[in-house]
């Protein structure tokens, strides 16, 4: 990162986080000269702040150790511009001693984050991964949903600032896994406070229909017998009412959380969109580069698939035999040595969206030619299994996926990735497109010899 997007990152992120800062000319002036690089003079203010506040009886230690850590961040800041590693540890080190003894939350939140930024200013991304997680778990598990995305939003903001392409690839990939579990958090918080609700409703007519029922064997008559049947009906009225309302409350949760999804997916082609043109002007030779414009343009794919749930896919009359065999030359020149590629499809036509199974069987292809060893086989078959229903199936004998991990291959953003070893997103885009076209992808369970996926298609 350079020293101008790191300086806007720190001042970025005190105020999101709201951190105070002295009302003193002296520590005003302090800052002025840490953003200008004047360290000497920098370093000789925050010395005269530190005596200041071992002098000043009125603060507890508590508020003591508060102020000292603001000082010991300002010398950290300069050490982390000057690039000095040693000494940038040392004061990250004295900053989380007294964001311990200050016992203040926004300080630790802030040592939290200026920890992330260290790790990532120095190539330390694991370690940058785990203290962000650790910050955002913090506030999601405090419900602070809006304080988390804010910060990711700031850190985003502040990668493409800086230029730095592993910061914002880091950031986004966090951002987005995040934001897929904070949505099932609160839908099922908006779904378990519906449940509750329709329970306590349930026990409500249970009671009334135990008092009804008590007042049924103490009454005796032909008025007594009208009064419980005119009874009964107006309870049943008021079952039948609640059960309206109930479901029609039912009903508006389902579609707002429909229409959630629809923005969130708009939203993340939104963000991808944006971060594009600044991607393009990367260097793609550099392989994190193409991985994260990649990676980008998945997203816009996925989104978009996502976005238009009922779109019409429009099927033509399509010679299998040629069509399968063109997508298996186009991978012979990736497999390993003596690997044998085999193609299995009848002289017949069959009604297909070409683009579509295009994409899903030459993925397929391709990751069986990537892991299948020498002298292996790779084949693709067509089998018709009924008048409306037929498979495409794509076999290797390369590495076999065990049965726990078999249904996650097919879900997005299940865990941050190394983006140059590929974002996981490409089972998930084939599966929303064999949806589309009213089928499916599986992993055949009786084939032990590698992996064999069977793509399902109804007409």
């Amino acid at each position: 990162m350079s020293r101008k997007g790191f300086i806007i990152a720190i001042s970025l992120f005190i105020c999101a986080m709201g951190a105070s800062a002295q009302d003193s000319a002296l520590w005003k002036r302090a800052e002025a000269e840490i953003a200008a690089s004047q360290y000497q003079e920098a370093f000789d203010h925050l010395r005269d702040i530190d005596h200041a506040i071992a002098a000043n009886s009125k603060l507890s230690k508590e508020q003591m150790a508060a102020e000292h850590y603001k000082t010991s961040r300002g010398r950290w800041t300069m050490y982390v511009k000057m690039h000095r590693v040693d000494r940038a540890k040392e004061h990250l080190d004295k900053m989380e001693q007294f964001a311990n003894a200050s016992a203040d939350e926004a300080t630790q939140n802030d040592l939290l984050y200026n920890k992330a930024i260290h790790y990532y200013t120095f190539g330390q991304d694991t370690k940058g991964n785990a203290v962000f997680k650790e910050m955002a778990t913090k506030l999601t598990a405090s419900g602070d949903y809006d304080r988390v995305d804010e910060v990711y939003q700031t850190l985003i903001a502040n990668g493409r600032r800086s230029g730095s392409a592993n910061m914002v690839a880091q950031a986004y990939s966090g951002y987005i896994a995040w934001k897929d579990s904070t949505y099932m958090l609160k839908f099922n918080d908006a779904t378990n406070a519906l449940k509750k609700q329709i329970a306590e409703g349930e026990a409500l007519i249970n009671e009334k229909d135990e008092k009804l029922a008590s007042h049924q064997r103490t009454i005796i008559g032909l008025w007594t017998l009208v009064i419980i049947l005119a009874g009964v009906l107006a309870v049943g009225t008021l079952v039948m009412l609640r059960l309206i309302h109930l479901t029609r409350k039912q009903k508006k949760t389902i579609r707002t959380a429909n229409d959630n999804n629809a923005l969130k997916a708009h939203f993340i082609s939104n963000i991808s969109a944006q971060l594009t043109p600044t991607l393009q002007k990367l260097d793609a030779s550099r392989p994190e580069v193409r991985a994260l414009q990649d990676f980008a343009a998945h997203i816009q794919t996925l989104s978009a698939l996502e976005s238009h749930p009922d779109e019409t896919v429009e099927l033509e009359d399509t010679a299998l035999q040629p069509f399968c065999q063109t997508l298996a030359n186009d991978i012979k020149p990736l497999v390993k040595t003596g690997v044998i590629v085999a193609v299995d499809a009848p002289n017949m036509s069959a009604l297909i969206n070409k683009d579509y199974v295009s994409h899903i069987l030459s993925h397929l292809l391709r990751n069986a030619a990537r892991y299948t060893p020498e002298d292996g086989h790779i084949r693709l078959e067509f089998k018709k299994r009924s008048a409306h229903k037929h498979q495409f199936l794509v076999s290797n004998t390369g590495s076999f996926i065990p049965e726990e991990q078999r249904e996650n291959v097919f879900k997005p953003f299940l865990e941050v990735r190394d983006l140059t070893q590929g974002d996981g997103l490409g089972l998930p885009i084939c599966q929303q497109m064999a949806t589309k076209m009213n089928g499916e992808i599986t992993i055949d369970p009786e084939f032990t010899k590698g992996t064999r996926f069977v793509l399902t298609l109804e007409a």
